[in-house]
């Protein structure tokens, strides 16, 4: 692998490299941020009426649509500094790809119509809201099945792809229950820790699934992961993301008691916990994927653009991204708290 790596003292080596980590943070951003509000709307289907759907709506309500502004930066960054894998990604992602965007704008539609419809009305914008969250988890999946797999076109990957789609629905509806755990009250609260009960199992079979798979898409990522030391240097990996959901079962069994007896201490750890994962596992994806863009076929510096319009680009993240991550912080810090009614 290090006969990969450039010379990282040059600008042709530590660019693609930067724009690298900055196309990371925004896709892991976006997956937290924005896999929660999609996995509020999946369990939408889930509420007992109209009430409570209100107010899985209005938890999500100040944040979901800037949530999104981390996709856009990831694919921006994607475009203009590694044009070529751009190309190769979005090419073979064609069809899912539409299905996402597609979704992504119907959920759109429906979270504002929604709020301004009349109650005979809202059951559809609610079943399309639904429908939008569901078909953009799974799209999302699958691209991730695609990234891993290299976009071969053989039934064994499109079916691999697929699985890791219905794994990432399941791991967003347990990052939504577990919002909604923190941001509601009373029985919505309880139902929340229900949601979270049924997706835990799912969402850890998921990650046992991928990591065993993963591994025998590509010789290179089976050596990365089983070749010594590498195996007892990476074991704490695996070792850590059990223990969180072992502590994440644990909490959601004793919730239920605290929570009727009006007792909101541990309230935050079922989230905390299911980021956690996330933050594992994407490092985990991370290092399985290095140095490669496209899986044994393009690297980031193959990838990247010239040296010199990476630097003028350069220039441009580090105005634009601290900006980003500061309106972010100040939206949560404002908001944070359990939710109020949305009203426009």
């Amino acid at each position: 692998m290090l006969d990969l790596i450039p010379d990282l003292s040059q600008a042709a080596g530590w660019l693609p490299l930067a724009f690298a980590l900055v196309m990371a943070l925004a896709m892991l951003a976006y997956v937290i941020l924005d896999g929660y509000d999609l996995g509020v709307g999946v369990l939408l289907r889930g509420a007992d009426d109209v009430a409570q759907k209100d107010t899985m709506i209005a938890s999500i309500g100040p944040f979901w649509d800037a949530n999104e502004t981390w996709l856009v930066l990831g694919v921006g960054v994607l475009l203009v500094a590694f044009p070529l894998a751009h190309g190769v990604i979005l090419g073979a992602l064609y069809l899912p790809v539409a299905l996402m965007l597609m979704a992504l704008t119907l959920r759109g539609v429906a979270f504002d119509f929604r709020v301004k419809a009349r109650a005979e009305h809202k059951p559809l914008w609610d079943r399309a809201f639904f429908t939008g969250s569901l078909l953009a988890g799974w799209s999302q999946g699958f691209m991730l099945g695609g990234l891993i797999t290299g976009f071969k076109g053989d039934g064994g990957s499109q079916a691999f792809s697929a699985l890791i789609g219905l794994c990432l629905v399941a791991a967003y509806c347990l990052l939504g229950a577990g919002w909604l755990i923190m941001k509601t009250e009373g029985v919505l609260q309880l139902k929340a820790v229900r949601w979270a009960q049924g997706s835990l199992w799912f969402t850890a079979a998921g990650v046992a699934a991928i990591s065993l798979a993963t591994p025998l898409v590509s010789p290179h990522i089976f050596e990365k992961w089983f070749s010594f030391p590498n195996l007892v240097m990476l074991l704490p990996i695996p070792a850590m993301t059990m223990a969180l959901f072992w502590v994440m079962a644990r909490s959601l069994k004793r919730l239920p008691t605290r929570l009727a007896q009006d007792n909101q201490y541990g309230a935050a750890v079922p989230f905390a916990c299911t980021v956690g994962v996330f933050l594992l596992s994407f490092y985990g994806l991370a290092y399985s994927l290095f140095p490669w863009l496209v899986m044994d076929r393009i690297t980031l510096w193959q990838a990247a653009s010239a040296p010199e319009a990476l630097l003028v680009i350069f220039y441009g993240v580090v105005v634009v991204l601290p900006v980003i991550v500061g309106y972010t912080v100040y939206a949560y810090r404002v908001f944070w708290g359990k939710s109020t009614a949305l009203k426009y």
